[in-house]
């Protein structure tokens, strides 16, 4: 099972840090710290973003947030 940082999900996605934080119902800065590593989603949240995303958590590198986006 490949794993993808946060950030590469939502941009293979097509969406704005703007259009996910809002699908998620989560503000832009926690959706911003969430991609960077800063902090880390309760299960709650981590619960929609898999729902939003159509992932699951295990496909999600919290840990490695600098892995590459696929081209």
């Amino acid at each position: 099972m490949n794993q993808y940082s946060l950030k590469a999900i939502r941009v293979n996605k097509g969406y704005t840090q703007k259009e996910a934080a809002k699908g998620i119902g989560i503000s832009v800065e926690a959706l911003a710290n969430y991609e960077k590593g800063n902090t880390y989603p309760d299960i709650p949240v981590l619960k929609r973003i898999e729902k939003y995303y159509g992932v699951k958590y295990e496909e999600i590198d919290f840990l490695c947030p600098l892995i590459t986006v696929k081209q």
